[in-house]
């Protein structure tokens, strides 16, 4: 949701200095030092020497994907780990735990800033671990009595150099190659069919998972049930060690068949469906849609919000996706519970943060598909950065700082458009069923201290047309530690995520 961390603080600070004319002017070939002492194995430190002609205490080490990062001297976006590098001439750790196998560039920056001090140190991070999967079993996409089948579980393993994968048990119909990619023509339906396949890593180490494949009868529609998703996954993961594996293991186990993803870092929704042999479509910047299903159509990007179109069962069945990020700053919460402002000063600020804005384009491009629903369901998900007024009702008033009835355009606007907030539908009681999203990481402001932080559900599953709520539920993995004792969490977001099932043919 916000900026939490010291370099996207820092970040923030520069971005607008370049936004006002501020930016530095070329510099001068930089006459510092950076050197990388020895190789770097998954979850060990990097271990940088430096050193400087102009030492500062907030000079600093970070570290990117390969040829990412501050190449021009500017902020680009967060720092996948960092360290700080005061001394003239020294030696710095910087924690790459979360980071994973791969290639990676680091910078020596000055005072908290993106000016070189050295040239930047390409280097790669490798992994020596056994091979494994991040889970015990996975539920691939449906396939169909008499349809010829195809998925892939190659991408889920780690470790063990490049491993092979084949057959341990399942069906006669089912085959896997040597890469992981599960093929045949299933031959009874009205059952999930369980395919055993096992990965062998070079250095002889083995896992297994089991592949469930729901197999519907012949004729019968390939989708069913329909689970949809919103996940914000802060900062694409990363500042949860082993991030790739748990993001793994907890969409392997909650079992969407959509997902839209917010602060992507440009990536995730590319990584995350290439090791779960999904479709993705990845904007350059937060969002990210990933789908067991084909994305047949990518429609760009609308302000603040992308859209795609999703085929469930070819030309038969097909579900319209808008996945949204609204703006977070003013922050409406804060301004009712920190400030006490009015009711329409509130609003006012609304429309400064972007998000008014921002909902009204996104709603208005949805126009004609939310005309069309009838025959191609919509879907609307993503992280709001603003309550419900379906929350803040006269009920709720004493924990909402006194507030209630406030109609908050990210959710009355949908709503006017003729969209539902599922979760909402699922549990019609807001005291009862509070569905907090934000924060499982900030009770308090600074994470374990601070003022008392709003808590509210600011991440949302809206649709139209022919679908039935079969429930919803804000799910997070794990018992999460709050900031900043969060490193080593399960989960890996500050955001709970929202998940609807929905019935698609009764």
């Amino acid at each position: 949701m916000r900026g939490r961390l010291r370099r996207a603080l820092a970040a923030a600070a520069a971005a607008a200095a370049v936004l006002a004319g501020a930016a530095a002017p070329a510099q001068a070939e930089p006459a510092g030092t950076l050197a990388l002492a020895g190789p770097v194995a998954q979850g060990e430190a990097a271990k940088f020497g430096y050193g400087t002609p102009d030492p500062h205490g907030a000079n600093w080490i970070g570290v990117y994907h390969r040829g990412e990062g501050p190449v021009e001297e500017e902020y680009t976006e967060p720092s996948l780990a960092w360290a700080y590098a005061p001394e003239a001439e020294g030696e710095a750790e910087v924690d790459t735990a979360a980071l994973r196998a791969g290639d990676y560039t680091a910078y020596l920056l000055a005072r908290d800033g993106y000016e070189w001090l050295a040239e930047p140190v390409d280097f790669t991070v490798t992994d020596d671990r056994p091979v494994s999967f991040p889970a015990d079993e996975i539920t691939l996409r449906n396939g169909r009595e008499g349809d010829a089948y195809q998925a892939s579980v190659g991408g889920l393993a780690s470790g063990g150099g490049e491993p092979e994968f084949s057959k341990a048990s399942g069906p006669e119909w089912a085959e896997v190659a040597a890469d992981g990619t599960v093929t045949g023509t299933p031959d009874q339906g009205g059952a999930d069919a369980e395919v055993v396949v096992e990965a062998a890593g070079a250095d002889g180490s083995t896992d297994r998972i089991t592949a469930v494949v729901p197999v519907r009868e012949e004729k019968e529609p390939l989708v069913g049930e329909l689970d949809v998703m919103s996940y914000n996954t802060w900062h694409a993961g990363t500042q949860v060690d082993g991030y790739h594996e748990k993001q793994l293991r907890y969409l392997a186990e909650s079992g969407p068949d959509i997902v839209g993803l917010q602060e992507t870092e440009g990536e995730a929704a590319e990584r995350l469906a290439g090791a779960l042999g999904w479709y993705h479509w990845q904007s350059p910047g937060s969002l990210g849609v990933i789908s067991k299903y084909p994305i047949t159509e990518e429609r760009g990007e609308v302000n603040a919000s992308g859209s795609v179109k999703i085929a469930l069962d070819g030309e038969e069945s097909e579900v319209a996706v808008w996945n949204v990020h609204l703006g977070y700053t003013p922050y409406g919460p804060y301004d009712a519970c920190d400030a006490g402002m009015p009711v329409d000063r509130i609003l006012e600020r609304e429309a400064e943060s972007g998000r008014t804005p921002q909902i009204e384009d996104t709603v208005a491009a949805m126009e004609e598909d939310i005309a069309a629903a009838g025959d191609v369901p919509v879907l609307l998900l993503g992280d709001f950065n603003s309550p419900s007024h379906l929350d803040w009702t006269e009920a709720n008033r004493e924990k909402n700082c006194g507030y209630a009835d406030v109609p908050w355009p990210a959710s009355t606007v949908p709503a006017g458009a003729g969209l539902t907030d599922s979760f909402r539908e699922a549990h019609p009681d807001p005291v009862a069923e509070p569905g907090t999203t934000w924060s499982p990481l900030f009770p308090r402001r600074d994470g374990a201290t601070g003022v008392k932080e709003p808590q509210d559900r600011i991440d949302f599953v809206y649709y139209a047309g022919d679908l039935e709520v079969r429930g919803s539920e804000a799910l997070v993995a794990g018992d999460p530690q709050v900031y900043p004792d969060h490193a080593g969490n399960e989960w890996t977001s500050d955001h709970a995520a929202v998940m609807t099932a929905f019935a698609l043919d009764g």
